[in-house]
């Protein structure tokens, strides 16, 4: 999830309204503070938060290692990172109703329980099957807890204070995301007490128990549930089924030499996916609100996240590869490599949040864009003119600069997508926002991870070479396809406004 949208999901959820019967429910003049408790409450949701960002990031860069340890074969690697996001996205479409049918508390320490012992399964994974098991049902786990996190945040503060407790996410989910390739890469470094990889998932073991404990003590009993919430199954269903029979043959197609059962589910998933449409359309209960599609700002919006975020996640994938199969560099050596572009997308984010989207509106996603484009294409021809003679500091200036175009994107691109929904869609929108990101993720890592391990053929360091070269193009493409579009949004989104 990306560091914006997990700051601009609370105060505006019309699932998480604050419950006069609650007695956590704030109450007062507006001077007074928000009690120590809701404090509590902050800590604990910024701790979810951080597990679940951390863990995304870092099993980029053990991919190889796990490959190297477990086996499996090249989609190995696309198959731990594609379950984790493909589920993570699956079940935000739904957990918003989940938790106004079983309550929200009830619901987050259900799925902070789920997180914690699904990431000892995967320390404790005896072969590959084990491991992309557990990290669907990590997935799952954390799409369940993240949104009722959120929810219970806006319960237990009052609105005047809500958006200063807020603000220090922004930069924490920044500074994660610098720290979280050097994290993997250390502990990989580290290998402590022969755990290799293991340590990157067992790492959030104690850091759950610590966020189950505080949370059943200060999480309030009332969430701000809706009683009248309906979920439909067969909506559900439809969507879950058409998500698996897209991604399973993308991975799955190029190992297999595409036998024709692949290309009868990728039509399979088309037909499951129109059939969706039409039940959305006569379904009292609606998984995703049908009045968000006749928004242009939100269509749009959404086509623009997802040729985003699936480049971006083949871009992070890819990269990992090169360095660590093609150059044989170390986790910790890669990890420290990818620092200019972390911060770079650090410190873009808070550029955009605090001074750019206000005042740029649709030209921050114009310049962020662009910028990202030119940092791809410096970086095509690093690797192309260097080869293997690539040094760190010649990979740094095109990484620093994907990296910070890349971070102007996140922020205006949330205003634009749910800044005109009502008070009725914009739980839904945000919901499904997150879900297009995570999916496209898992989209971009299976259909350009696959495009990546086919130009590889029989390894070589030149192939690994060509084969990142091809993806590069590819990925700065989509970038640009994403930039025309940028021109059908409106000039500003509304909650650059206020």
């Amino acid at each position: 999830m990306s560091i914006d949208q997990r700051s601009s999901q609370a105060p505006t959820s019309p699932s998480s309204p604050s419950s006069p019967s609650s007695p956590s429910s704030p109450s007062g003049p507006s001077s007074a503070r928000p009690p120590r408790s809701a404090w509590l409450v902050l800590c604990v949701v910024v701790l979810a938060d951080l597990m679940d960002l951390i863990d995304s990031s870092i099993a980029n860069l053990a991919g190889p290692s796990i490959r190297a340890d477990l086996g499996g074969g090249e989609v190995t690697v696309q198959w731990v990172l594609s379950a984790y996001t493909a589920a993570f996205a699956l079940g935000l479409v739904t957990s918003g109703r989940l938790g106004d049918l079983l309550g929200r508390r009830r619901l987050f320490l259900l799925g902070m329980t789920g997180f914690t012992l699904a990431s000892l399964a995967c320390g404790l994974a005896p072969d590959a099957v084990f491991l992309i098991v557990a990290r669907t049902v990590q997935g799952l786990c954390g799409s369940v807890m993240i949104p009722q996190g959120l929810a219970l945040v806006k319960v237990v503060f009052p609105p005047q204070h809500l958006r200063r407790a807020l603000t220090p996410i922004g930069p924490l989910m920044g500074l994660t995301m610098v720290a979280g390739p050097i994290l993997a890469g250390w502990l990989l470094h580290l290998n402590l007490f022969g755990s290799q990889w293991r340590s990157i998932f067992l790492i959030n073991v104690p850091f759950g128990v610590a966020a189950l404990v505080l949370g059943r003590y200060v999480l309030p009993r009332r969430g701000g549930e809706d009683p009248d919430a309906r979920l439909d199954l067969t909506g559900v269903g439809l969507l879950t089924a058409a998500s698996a029979l897209l991604i399973v043959p993308l991975i799955q197609g190029r190992d297999l030499g595409w036998p024709a059962w692949t290309y009868v589910m990728m039509a399979a998933s088309a037909v499951l996916l129109a059939l969706f449409v039409v039940s959305q359309r006569r379904s009292r209960h609606p998984v995703i609100a049908p009045t968000l599609f006749r928004k242009r700002s939100f269509v749009v919006g959404l086509v623009i996240v997802a040729g985003f975020y699936a480049s971006l996640s083949a871009f992070v994938l890819v990269i990992n590869l090169l360095l660590q199969q093609g150059l044989h560099w170390t986790p910790l050596r890669t990890g420290l490599t990818l620092i200019p572009w972390a911060l770079g997308t650090a410190g873009a984010v808070l550029l955009a949040g605090a001074v750019l989207a206000g005042k740029l509106g649709r030209a921050t996603l114009h310049l962020g864009l662009s910028l990202a484009v030119v940092g791809l294409l410096v970086l095509w021809w690093s690797v192309a003119h260097w080869g293997t003679d690539i040094t760190v500091w010649r990979l740094a200036p095109a990484l620093l600069l994907t990296g910070f175009g890349s971070g102007l994107v996140f922020v205006p691109l949330t205003d634009f997508i749910i800044g005109d929904a009502t008070a009725e869609e914009v739980g839904t929108g945000a919901g499904l926002l997150n879900a297009v990101q995570q999916f496209a993720g898992a989209i971009g890592v299976a259909a350009l991870g696959t495009v990546f391990f086919a130009r590889v053929g029989h390894p070589t360091v030149h192939s690994h070479f060509a084969a990142a070269e091809l993806v590069f193009a590819i990925v700065a493409c989509l970038d640009v396809l994403t930039l025309l579009l940028v021109g059908l949004l409106p000039r500003h989104g509304r909650q650059a406004h206020g």
